[in-house]
């Protein structure tokens, strides 16, 4: 079984929303919604996801920036926006999911997530994980 696998399989198996094997080899287990695991991680410590494997519940084009520009390595995703797989693929992260979307939908599922539309035609992924992380 790949990293890949085993956190993709946590993911599955837990109530968690993000699933990290870290480069050390350590894999932590998170439960926050939307960004907010990823933004605690980075504000902590701005390297902690460099080479990292990742299974996640949902990537946008914003969760997909932020990872990309801290150095992950590969993602697994239930869910991803058509907005996230060129910034993942300009920056040679290996990626596979269960179901692409249009874009990631608000909480009311009335229309696209607050930020997802805030950043989508946003060219420069820096500009984004420098406004969301700091």
């Amino acid at each position: 079984m790949t990293k890949l696998d085993e956190v993709k399989d946590i993911l599955h198996k837990t109530n968690a929303s993000l699933v990290v094997c870290y480069a050390n080899g350590e894999i932590k287990e998170y439960y926050q919604n939307r960004i907010k695991d990823i933004k605690a991680i980075l504000q902590e410590n701005k390297d902690a996801l460099k080479g990292a494997i990742i299974a996640d519940k949902v990537i946008g084009k914003v969760a997909g920036s932020i990872l990309a520009i801290s150095g992950i390595k590969e993602i697994y995703t239930d869910v991803i926006s058509k907005l996230a797989i060129p910034v993942l693929e300009k920056y040679g992260i290996r990626y596979e999911f269960l179901e692409e979307v249009e874009y990631i939908e608000n909480n009311e599922k009335t229309g696209m997530c607050p930020m997802e539309n805030k950043y989508k035609d946003e060219q420069n992924e820096e500009v984004i994980y420098k406004e969301m992380i700091g």
